[in-house]
Parts: C-alpha cells; sequence; structure tokens
C-alpha cells in the first residue's frame, strides 16, 4: 500500500497544474508503514518517499529551491522520527512477548492441565478467564489418582484478578498433597480449611479476610465401585449425563472454605451412581450465571441434555461454543468446566447400597 500510494501520488502530481503540489502528501507512506511493518521496512519507505519529493522537484525544474528543500528535509526528518518510533515499539513488544510467556508459563505450574485418562476415567476440561489476556482467574480444578480412587477437585476463589489467583494457588497446592494423605472427604475437605485459615491472610488486608473464601466441590470415584462420592462446600452440584439423559445432582452444602471460624464445619458426603458409560460434568457458577443480552442465565442442564451421549470432549467443546454464543463473546467471569467419563469395562461391581453419609464428628478432623 505504501508504494503504490507513493506511485499514485507521482503519478498525480506530474499531471496536475504546477501551482497544486501534492509532495508532501508522500509523508503519509512511512507513517502508514509503522502502523504493520518494522522499522528496517518503514525506513526504506522513508527514503523513497524523500527520493521521490525530490524526483517530483527536479520534474518540475525547483529541486533547489528554498521552498523544496525545507519540504524534503522535514520529509526526511520526519521519516526518520517514524522509525525511532518503531524501533522503541519493537523493543517493547519484545519485552511484553518475554513477561507474557512468563506468565504463561507461571499459570501452567499454577494450573496443571488434567490429563486425558486418570485412572479408569477419561477426562476433559475447559477453562475461560475473565480477564483479557489471561488464561487462570479464580477459578480452580486439579485431580489425583489415589490409592481410593480418582478425587477430584473444583472451585471459585471470590473475586478476580491477581489475587484471586494466589488464592486459587494456595488451594490447588494443598489439595494435590492432602489428596493422597486423607481417608475421607471430610477429612480432605478439613486439611484444605486449615490450609485457607493458614495462608489466606497473608494474602490480603486483615479488613478483607471476612470476605475471602472459595467454593469448593470434592468429588471421589472409586476405581471398581459404581459411584462417586460428592462433597460440597457452597458449589453448585454437577451434573450426571447418562447416554440418554442428564440430571443435576443434588447435594447437602456445607459453607465455603474460610469462613468456618463464623460457622462451623458440617459435612455431608453426598453417594450416587456413577455407571460405566455415564458422565459427570462439574462447574463453576461462571458457567450458570453467565447473562445473554436480555439478562437471561445460561441454562446449562437444559442444554446437555441435548449432548448426553456426546464423549468428554465433544460434551465440553459443544458447551464451549453454546456458551460463548449465549454471551456473544465475552464472559463477566471465570468459567470452568471438567467432564469426567467412565468408560464400559470390566471388573465393576455393581448393586451399593446408595445414600448420604454426614460426618458431624470430631474425628472427622484425622484421616
Amino acid at each position: 500500500m505504501p508504494v503504490v500510494l507513493i506511485v499514485v501520488i507521482t503519478v498525480v502530481d506530474q499531471v496536475t497544474p504546477a501551482d497544486i503540489q501534492l509532495g508532501p502528501l508522500l509523508v503519509i507512506a512511512p507513517a502508514l508503514t509503522a502502523s504493520f511493518a518494522g522499522p528496517w521496512t518503514t525506513g526504506l519507505i522513508g527514503a523513497l518517499a524523500v527520493a521521490t519529493q525530490a524526483y517530483i522537484s527536479w520534474y518540475f525544474g525547483v529541486l533547489f529551491t528554498r521552498n523544496v528543500l525545507v519540504q524534503i528535509l522535514a520529509l526526511a526528518v520526519l521519516s526518520v522520527l517514524v522509525v525511532l518510533f518503531c524501533v522503541v515499539r519493537e523493543r517493547r513488544l519484545r519485552q511484553l512477548a518475554q513477561v507474557r510467556m512468563v506468565a504463561e508459563a507461571a499459570q501452567h505450574v499454577v494450573l496443571w492441565p488434567l490429563p486425558e485418562r486418570i485412572g479408569p476415567l477419561t477426562t476433559a476440561c475447559l477453562y475461560l478467564a475473565a480477564e483479557s489476556e489471561a488464561q487462570i482467574g479464580g477459578d480452580l480444578y486439579a485431580a489425583a489418582a489415589t490409592d481410593r480412587g480418582v478425587r477430584v477437585m473444583i472451585g471459585d476463589v471470590r473475586g478476580k484478578g491477581l489475587s484471586a489467583v494466589q488464592e486459587a494457588a494456595v488451594l490447588i497446592g494443598a489439595f494435590r498433597e492432602a489428596a493422597h494423605h486423607h481417608i475421607t472427604l471430610p477429612a480432605l475437605a478439613h486439611a484444605l480449611e486449615r490450609s485457607v485459615a493458614r495462608n489466606l491472610p497473608a494474602l490480603g488486608t486483615e479488613a478483607d479476610l471476612g470476605e475471602r473464601f472459595a467454593t469448593v466441590m470434592l468429588v471421589e470415584i472409586p476405581d471398581e465401585e459404581p459411584v462417586t462420592r460428592v462433597l460440597s462446600c457452597g458449589h453448585p452440584p454437577p451434573i450426571l449425563l447418562s447416554p440418554r439423559t442428564a440430571v443435576t445432582i443434588p447435594v447437602h452444602p456445607a459453607p465455603p472454605l474460610g469462613i468456618h471460624e463464623l460457622v462451623p464445619a458440617d459435612y455431608t458426603v453426598d453417594v450416587f451412581s456413577f455407571e460405566p458409560g455415564d458422565t459427570l460434568l462439574l462447574y463453576t457458577d461462571g458457567v450458570i450465571e453467565a447473562r445473554d443480552t436480555g439478562g437471561a442465565f445460561y441454562p446449562l442442564d437444559e442444554r446437555t441434555a441435548q449432548w448426553a451421549g456426546s464423549s468428554p470432549d465433544q460434551l465440553v467443546h459443544h458447551i464451549h461454543r453454546d456458551l460463548l454464543d449465549h454471551v456473544t463473546g465475552r464472559l463477566d467471569d471465570d468459567a470452568a468446566l471438567i467432564a469426567l467419563y467412565r468408560p464400559p469395562g470390566p471388573h465393576r461391581v455393581h448393586g451399593y447400597q446408595l445414600g448420604h453419609h454426614r460426618d458431624q464428628a470430631a474425628g472427622s478432623h484425622s484421616a
């Protein structure tokens, strides 16, 4: 475009009357080049513009007049300034790219991607951060294959931004270690609560300690039993998808982590059937609270019913596209999804008694 512009200005200037001078318009060429090219290309276009200005002046026989020399000098100075701008911009872009690379590496350290297979399960996950250029925020998830089966945590820290990422990192780190050392889910929840109580005060001022909390869902899926054990700390209930249906699992939520000094912990473990061929969908409130332009919430339970027979990857892909269509491409809050699929296979035991188990004893604090 800059070269075409220079050619057009040169041709038009030669066919117009001598009292009409279009040469000063050549400054547009290096300025336009700077918007998409580097300093070397911009400098080359600037030099071409100066040479063209000199050629036009020579064509009309006014090259050595004082007015034309000033115009040529001004064009040369402006071209040099534009090149210097390109140099500074390129340096800052390199610095920004390096910082972004470090930030992405740090985010991957905090939020490990789930493996495609963990224990007997096939998994798929999705994370959509509300902050632009961010890959994680206040939502979190983690999974661990333990002696008691696969344990999964999904949660949502109050707020977003850097402080929310710090709080999410505390919970993820605590879960990765505690998931292997506590026999029951209530004992694991108590361990996470103690970690939150120890670490969150260091991440904020004393004034906002009462406002720092996290909703968490803990899930345990034994390798051989066709059940799932769920413990909710104020987190939205999961959805169980069989090949033809989708049902929201009713849970008995305890208070979120971080406020148990105000409300004593009273954990309930809900046990439900999780047969081969079923998919368990975990999500954060950023999904179900996403609004369209009319203010309507995203109907996750209704939408997932039509994809009940899909694989975990397909299910997450469908929800991803449908959710972004619902909000016209922009989320106001972080959103996370995990799909856990138990494939058909041998050595499955049936006939387990399902129900709810409430843990209120002081002994639940130990492994």
